[in-house]
């Protein structure tokens, strides 16, 4: 079943990173030229995956895909280069997607229910981390999964149900060209969320507010502006 096609125009979906990967170049203060810097970032990009990705690209992913010389351009590839060994919703692990909600609640839920998972395997529930907001605009046809919620096992809230079934719905989709997806977050009842297939699809990024998540003992978290 192919979900039918809806025109958007939303400039300021947000995606939330964390601030550890929300920073100025560091090693251009290492360096005294531009030819200094091209050698160390030829051997970080031994061992970094978006740049390997930039440079000669990834098995499912062609590097004349990705942005450059853009603000935002290396967030945008990083969300297409790291990927979860279990994939994402709709992404499988060859691959990733841009990720974004259309409001800034649905995305605490939505990265607060994963980092929420990874204190349960672990079996302790005191953590703090600082999300930094990132805006970006979106416009065209994209699959819309928000009028049948209820016939769509991808948009299951288990993660062993529903992502099996969103990447089989996301490779038939890419297949036949598509844009991306909007959908109901399954994390924040009444949210709404978008996934992005393409890099170049992803416009404006720019910075919004930073956010503190914390947990203090239990699986609730708070969530405050810094």
């Amino acid at each position: 079943m192919i979900p039918a096609l809806v025109e958007i125009a939303e400039p300021a979906t947000v995606r939330l990173v964390p601030t550890a990967y929300y920073k100025p170049p560091v090693l251009r203060a290492l360096v005294d030229s531009d030819d200094e810097l091209a050698i160390l970032e030829s051997i970080e990009g031994l061992t970094n995956r978006r740049l390997r990705a930039q440079k000669s690209g990834l098995r499912d992913l062609d590097s004349r895909e990705l942005v450059l010389k853009a603000w935002g351009h290396t967030h945008i590839n990083a969300a297409f280069a790291y990927t979860r060994p279990e994939g994402n919703r709709f992404n499988e692990y060859g691959r990733g997607a841009w990720y974004g909600a259309f409001d800034d609640l649905t995305a605490i839920d939505e990265v607060a229910y994963h980092r929420t998972r990874e204190l349960t395997n672990i079996g302790r529930f005191h953590d703090e981390a600082i999300y930094q907001a990132l805006l970006a605009g979106f416009m065209g046809e994209f699959h819309d999964l928000r009028q049948a919620s209820e016939g769509y096992a991808s948009l299951d809230p288990d993660p062993a149900i529903g992502y099996p079934a969103g990447q089989e719905l996301a490779n038939r989709l890419r297949a036949k060209d598509a844009r991306g997806i909007v959908y109901p977050s399954v994390r924040r009842p009444g949210g709404t969320c978008l996934v992005a297939f393409e890099p170049h699809l992803v416009q404006n990024v720019r910075p919004a507010a930073r956010w503190k998540l914390s947990w203090d003992g239990s699986p609730d978290y708070t969530a405050t502006t810094v």
